[in-house]
């Protein structure tokens, strides 16, 4: 079958320029030439030993013990309970209700499931295995669409619940397609002997949902045709090509593995082109594991599915993206949270990935930021991230081997594409206060309404905070994104001049943005005023300085006489304001030192207490945040300090 692509406009960026300048794409072949020439068959080209190795999978094997351990005594739990049904009722509620949690809960832990059946199966060679690898596997050919039900377009149509003749290519369909792949490479010889036919209507299932669109139809938006690339386009290009090395293995079907491959990588060469040459990541840590880190894997993944002739390592974006994650690290287990990101997120990320690519890149920090997650008993891998991470972290013998390090915790962190800084008192420790601001503009991949907000943590604790982002529901996606008041600036670190609040769009933004990076004193400045609507204030100038263990936050300002201004700060854990009203004592969550809020004697100050209900929320932050909020109406200016208990200075404006 010949599918010839619509819609198409060749792409060439800096993954095509570093292979062509690497000699490993000639002067005159293309892409799909290039990789003719160069792919492993399909059944080995996936970088993980197939279970019939049981050097690898057996008693004596060289998977990680820990991971296996754990993973099959989750198994063992779900043989215990029936597999659970994604209901139509659940999935046209997005809709309705906006409610996306009830859909996809059901349907990601069916995946977790199958994922957990299938070590069990490599590792035991048990039928029983098998038994609950093809149950989930059939579940997953039978399910009427693979694309979560937020993202699909069927509406459009004037349908509420998926067309399935009209399959569309998400994020889902994505992570399905690769979840096949994966079971088909490390199980299927096994499958067909028990069960022949289950190989071919995985195939048959993958062709038409997953490689039949995205080479009929190219007006996907994730592509980036319109120079908006963000994290969709590295996630779904990456497991489009992991489903087309293993499942296109038909001798026929050659030139359309080849074809499909190149056309993935053509479009994941727009990510890469666009990621800037600091590495930062505009949407956040929590979302770097899902754009970068997805690019990462999945060009490695190419590189040994070509024998290291299309490798991209040394491609300066990309080997500077590895040091995102500890440059956003801000102790044990708080990253600094910019966007939808969560302060404490998920600590079994896929570590190995990191290691991996850090290793390939030489950077040694961010190898060091990995290993300080390899405790001892830790798994290497666990399944919440998908089946390919969780095989891919638990045969990697130089991450199961890496001893536990201490992470870099780097002094002083600068990345002027996102016009982010972060600065600690001490490199390599966490002691003391730890600032980080962000100056940017309001048209960010999932943005908050933030510019010039900033994030203060004691002994790598957050005190001064950025609350990150609730549940998913329609809204948070749709015209109503900013009603959500965790996206709200008024729930951010800023100030409300004249009783507005900053408006979205990349039109507003930080204006005039300065840095300054001594050993002894790190300061950051900025004109927050083009965040606001016009005729907020002429001009509002914010310096925030770091010295002397210190932070200090001054702001000045233009604006009409008489404008109500308000100054915000939100505060995580106990919060007690001084009788005299011109000081704050804030106990930090996880017993980190104490910290002082001085501002200016005469500045009315009030509180208020925001109870937190959103799992994803509480889970960082408890039952409740705290809004101090300064009336700094009749001032030019103020000046508000943060020092750790007990404070040796006093503020005197």
């Amino acid at each position: 079958m010949t599918l010839t692509p619509s819609s198409h406009t060749e792409f060439s960026g800096a993954l095509a320029e570093h292979w062509h300048a690497q000699d490993a794409v000639g002067v005159s072949e293309s892409l799909a030439d290039a990789l003719r020439r160069t792919l492993r068959r399909p059944e080995a080209s996936l970088p993980v030993a197939p279970a019939h190795d049981r050097a690898v999978w057996g008693a004596a094997g060289s998977v990680d013990t820990s991971a296996v351990t754990a993973v099959l005594a989750r198994a063992s739990d779900d043989l215990r309970t029936d597999w659970q049904v994604a209901l139509a009722s659940a999935a046209a509620r997005v809709h309705g209700d906006g409610d996306r949690e009830s859909w996809e809960s059901v349907v990601f832990e069916r995946q977790r499931r199958l994922s957990r059946a299938v070590v069990a199966a490599a590792v035991t060679a048990e039928r029983r295995w098998l038994d609950e690898v093809l149950d989930g596997v059939w579940l997953l050919c039978e399910q009427t669409s693979w694309c979560w039900p937020s993202h699909d377009d069927a509406l459009a149509a004037g349908s509420v619940l998926a067309i399935p003749e009209k399959p569309f290519l998400d994020l889902g369909a994505g992570e399905v397609a690769a979840q096949l792949a994966w079971v088909d490479h490390v199980l299927g010889d096994a499958l067909e002997a028990a069960y022949p036919g289950v190989r071919a209507r995985i195939r048959h299932e993958v062709r038409r949902r997953v490689f039949d669109p995205f080479q009929t139809r190219r007006d996907w938006h994730w592509i980036g045709l319109d120079g908006d690339v963000h994290n969709w386009n590295p996630w779904i290009h990456g497991n489009v090509i992991t489903a087309a090395l293993r499942l296109l293995d038909a001798p026929e079907e050659s030139e359309r593995r080849c074809g499909i491959i190149a056309l993935a990588l053509e479009g994941m060469d727009r990510y890469v082109t666009a990621l800037p040459l600091d590495g930062a990541i505009d949407e956040g840590y929590g979302y770097w594991w899902n754009g970068a880190c997805r690019a990462l894997e999945a060009l490695e993944m190419v590189s040994f599915a070509t024998e290291g002739h299309l490798d991209a390592a040394d491609v300066p974006a990309l080997s500077a993206t590895v040091a995102f994650p500890h440059r956003s690290h801000l102790g044990g287990d708080w990253y600094l949270n910019l966007a939808d990101g969560q302060a404490k997120p998920p600590s079994d990320q896929p570590w190995h990935a990191l290691h991996r690519s850090a290793r390939a890149a030489g950077d040694r920090d961010a190898v060091a930021h990995a290993a300080s997650r390899r405790g001892r008993g830790i798994p290497a891998a666990t399944e919440t991230f998908g089946l390919g991470r969780l095989l891919r972290g638990i045969t990697d013998t130089d991450w199961i081997e890496t001893t536990a390090a201490p992470a870099p915790l780097v002094g002083r962190v600068w990345l002027p594409s996102t016009e982010v800084l972060l600065a600690r008192g001490r490199s390599g420790s966490t002691a003391g206060l730890t600032v980080a601001v962000k100056g940017g503009h309001n048209g960010e991949h999932h943005n908050h309404n933030d510019v010039g907000s900033f994030v203060i943590a004691s002994d790598g604790v957050p005190v001064v905070v950025d609350v990150g982002r609730p549940t998913y529901t329609r809204q948070t996606f749709g015209p109503d994104r900013y009603d959500i008041w965790t996206m709200q600036s008024a729930w951010h670190n800023t100030p409300v001049i004249a009783g507005r609040q900053q408006s979205p769009g990349p039109e507003y933004r930080a204006r005039d943005v300065t840095v300054t990076l001594d050993e002894a004193m790190v300061a950051w400045s900025a004109d927050l005023a083009g965040a606001y609507p016009d005729g907020a204030a002429a001009s509002w100038r914010r310096h925030v300085s770091f010295a002397d263990g210190r932070v200090r936050v001054r702001d000045e300002w233009r604006s009409a006489v008489g404008a109500a201004h308000r100054w915000h700060l939100v505060l995580a854990g106990r919060v007690d304001v001084h009788a005299t009203g011109a000081k704050a004592h804030v106990e930090p969550l996880a017993g980190a030192s104490p910290v002082v809020i001085r501002w200016p004697a005469g500045v009315r100050s009030t509180v208020t207490r925001r109870d937190l209900a959103d799992p994803l929320l509480t889970e960082v932050w408890g039952a409740r945040l705290t809004r101090l909020e300064l009336d700094v109406s009749d001032r030019p200016d103020v000046v508000v300090t943060f020092e750790t208990h007990p404070a040796t200075t006093e503020e005197t404006r």
